[in-house]
C-alpha cells in the first residue's frame, strides 16, 4: 500500500524522476528502457502562470505526453483539446503534436490528476490520491483562476477532494457546473480521447459548448 506522503514547501510540479508510486515508477523505467529517447517522466503542466483557466487531465498517454514531455500532445486527445483551446482564444500558434511547434496557451494550463503514465491509462486510487498534492499547489498558485474545467470523472473527482468538497454535493457529469465560495467555478466534461469521440459519447459541439461556457465565466 502507498503511503500518503506531503509535499514540500508548496511545489506545483512533481520532479521528472518522482518515486512516490512504485507501480509508476516501474512502468516509466519499462518504457524508458524501451524507449530511450522519450520524456519518461512525470509531466510538468503547461501553460500560462496568470491563467484564468485550469484544464485538469487524466494522466498522460504512453505515446502521448510520456513520450513528449508535454500534457495532451501526440494523441488524438491533444489533436480535439488544442484545436479546442484555439477556437476559443486560450492558445496561439499551430498545434503540430510536438513540444517545439511554438505553441503557447494564453490564459490558460493543462495539468494531469496524476503526472505519471499508468499502465492501461488507469491510475488506481492510491496513486490518485498520491498525486493530489500537487494538483492542490498547482491550482493554490494561479492566482487569477476563475474556472477549473476536469476533464473525465477522475480528474472532477479528484479536484473535488482537492478542494475539500464532497463528491455528493458535487457528482461528475458532462457539462455540470458548480460555482464555488471561492469565486472559482468548477466545470467538467467527458474526457477529449478516441473512444469517446469514436463513439459520439462526446462530440465536437459538446466539448466546444463546455469551452464557450468557461469563456462567457472569465469574460465576466
Amino acid at each position: 500500500m502507498t503511503t500518503m506522503i506531503e509535499v514540500p514547501h508548496g511545489k506545483p510540479e512533481a520532479p521528472a524522476d518522482c518515486t512516490l508510486c512504485p507501480r509508476l515508477v516501474a512502468y516509466r523505467e519499462e518504457n524508458a528502457r524501451k524507449h530511450p529517447d522519450w520524456f519518461n517522466g512525470a509531466v510538468p503542466s503547461f501553460g500560462d502562470e496568470k491563467a484564468s483557466l485550469l484544464i485538469v487531465g487524466l494522466a498522460p498517454g504512453v505515446t502521448g505526453a510520456n513520450k513528449t514531455g508535454r500534457p495532451f500532445t501526440g494523441d488524438w486527445a491533444g489533436d480535439l483539446l488544442y484545436a479546442t483551446t484555439d477556437k476559443f482564444g486560450f492558445s496561439t500558434g499551430d498545434y503540430a503534436a510536438h513540444p517545439d511547434d511554438g505553441l503557447e496557451l494564453t490564459g490558460a494550463m493543462i495539468t494531469n490528476a496524476v503526472r505519471c503514465v499508468p499502465p492501461a491509462n488507469k491510475p488506481v486510487g492510491a496513486e490518485v490520491n498520491q498525486c493530489r498534492p500537487f494538483l492542490r499547489n498547482r491550482i493554490a498558485a494561479l492566482p487569477n483562476l476563475k474556472v477549473i474545467l476536469c476533464l473525465g470523472k477522475i480528474a472532477h473527482d479528484s479536484t473535488v477532494r482537492t478542494l475539500s468538497l464532497k463528491l455528493r454535493d458535487h457528482p461528475f457529469s458532462h457539462a455540470s457546473e458548480y460555482p464555488l465560495e471561492s469565486g472559482v467555478t468548477l466545470l467538467s466534461s467527458y474526457h477529449c480521447s478516441r473512444y469517446n469521440t469514436n463513439t459520439r459519447r462526446l462530440t465536437p459541439e459538446m466539448f466546444e459548448s463546455v469551452f464557450d461556457r468557461a469563456r462567457t465565466i472569465i469574460s465576466g
